[in-house]
């Protein structure tokens, strides 16, 4: 169930592809924190679920991925990747969905919900997903129409997510650690000119672990990904840190 919004309950099912939608895990890093955006609806029952939707018939999926995740952060040109697919054989929202209408009286005729659109939604769905990279300091969070709150959750503390999201943000973690090394993808989570430390911090904050120092300075020096630049000048006594860049 793509709990984004719920604009699809008063669209037509002929305007979207069948049994099939999009999940998107967005990543940010501040103050030494992997984070993940999460919006959480306003409505009793407490559901927080990762910004997702249903293909348009007349979009690719890279496009609906993009349309998701410019409408919740406001950037169009995001660093994004498919990471899996979820299809299991019992992964459908029917028991959700019927508890939010129970907790919620009256939600089925403000959402327009008919019979025929209950069936739709609550069919099998399988749902591709997608993880993202964007700078904190560009993103514009935007709130939809049903939604009580749209926020940044440290990884390691995010709230209960519905259905299978919670796995979802496992599996994109997974892959970021397998891809961490690669140029676009520091790149996104970091200032352009950064020091070995700010680099080493982001390190340890998405494998939740300590890096040594010297053993990671040299791992990432024997990668060729790096540029050194000038001095970092502070004012303070100690010595001045380079800085560097993910080559060109």
């Amino acid at each position: 169930m793509a709990m984004d919004q719920f604009e699809f309950y008063r669209s037509s099912e002929h305007e979207h592809l069948q049994q099939l939608s999009v999940d998107c895990v967005i990543f940010g890093y501040q103050d030494q924190k992997l984070t993940v955006l999460i919006p959480k609806l306003d409505l009793i029952g407490d559901v927080w679920a990762l910004p997702g939707g249903f293909i348009r018939q007349t979009e690719s999926i890279d496009e609906a991925a993009l349309r998701i995740l410019a409408s919740r952060t406001g950037i169009n040109a995001i660093y994004l990747e498919q990471f899996r697919v979820f299809g299991e054989t019992e992964r459908s929202s029917r028991k959700l969905l019927d508890r939010l209408l129970r907790l919620n009286p009256g939600l089925a005729e403000q959402v327009a919900l008919s019979p025929e659109g209950y069936e739709w939604i609550t069919r099998r769905f399988v749902s591709i997903g997608y993880y993202a990279l964007v700078d904190m300091r560009k993103v514009i969070l935007k709130k939809q129409e049903f939604d009580a709150s749209i926020d940044w959750y440290p990884v390691q503390e995010l709230p209960e997510l519905i259905l299978d999201h919670q796995e979802m943000v496992t599996h994109a973690l997974e892959t970021l650690r397998l891809h961490i090394d690669r140029q676009l993808v520091g790149f996104n989570l970091l200032p352009e000119k950064f020091t070995m430390r700010e680099l080493r911090e982001l390190y340890e904050a998405v494998f939740d672990r300590p890096f040594a120092r010297n053993n990671f300075q040299k791992k990432m020096l024997d990668l060729g990904v790096l540029e050194r630049l000038e001095k970092k000048f502070t004012g303070a006594a100690n010595r001045a840190p380079f800085l560097y860049r993910f080559a060109r």
